[in-house]
């Protein structure tokens, strides 16, 4: 049996609802209805990803395309503000530092296994790791916001304090993102901490991508987890160019 309340959009999910939604919200599920959710939350982000895709195709700057990628410097304090401004949902905090008091005092031994166990499951029709975290109420929320950003954010996802991930708009690669630069130049270096790394061309759209990493910080400006966002630079490049 599963119960499920569906995060509403930024706008309209204040913090008392946020923390409503959160604490309410129960999951018991038997093997069967496990794989049942994992194949339908995994259509449903296939849908999101090729929607945002399709947005950057169309958006997509031809001189550009095999070439030389857009600068860096299009993610500017304007592109960080836009991704600090939804950090602000108070469903953010909330998931994060729930996270964090769970995986607290966990070794090292331990988030290894977990993410060994991610991996096995990406191939196995049984996911519940996969689907416990695909079926969040921040993952549900960061699905939205790149549904919602036209093709500009291709991939978004948010780590806690240990760098595990707590919620994503798809099916990442692996669980714990610690030993990786999105991490390690982030979270341990404060509040303000931003690492924008290299620009890569995705083959599939003819779009080049960079990701934009910021540490997450609460409501009192402490350090909590940090997020990854893959900015669209050949979208981002477009609307620039039209304003």
């Amino acid at each position: 049996m599963l119960q499920y309340y569906k995060l509403q959009t930024a706008s309209c999910c204040n913090e008392n609802n946020a923390r409503r939604l959160y604490t309410h919200r129960v999951f018991s599920l038997g093997n069967k209805s496990m794989r049942a959710i994992t194949k339908i939350l995994s259509s449903y982000l296939v849908v999101i990803v090729v929607l945002s895709d399709f947005g950057g195709i169309l958006g997509q700057n031809i001189a550009w395309a095999e070439t030389s990628a857009p600068p860096k410097s299009l993610v500017d304090d304007q592109a960080i503000k836009t991704i600090r401004d939804w950090l602000k949902n108070a469903v953010v905090e909330i998931s994060v530092t729930s996270q964090n008091k769970k995986y607290k005092a966990i070794a090292q031994s331990e988030v290894d296994s977990l993410d060994k166990q991610w991996r096995a499951e990406r191939d196995k029709e049984d996911q519940p790791l996969i689907a416990a975290i695909l079926s969040s109420p921040l993952s549900n929320y960061l699905t939205q916001i790149q549904a919602a950003s036209g093709g500009l954010f291709t991939e978004i996802f948010i780590m806690d304090a240990k760098g595990l991930n707590v919620g994503q708009s798809a099916i990442t690669s692996d669980f714990w993102q610690g030993d990786e630069a999105k991490f390690k130049k982030t979270f341990p270096n404060g509040s303000s901490a931003i690492f924008v790394d290299d620009p890569e061309f995705h083959e599939g759209t003819n779009t080049w991508r960079a990701q934009v990493n910021l540490t997450v910080s609460n409501t009192s400006n402490q350090p909590i987890g940090a997020v990854t966002v893959e900015y669209n630079l050949t979208e981002l490049a477009r609307r620039r160019a039209e304003n």
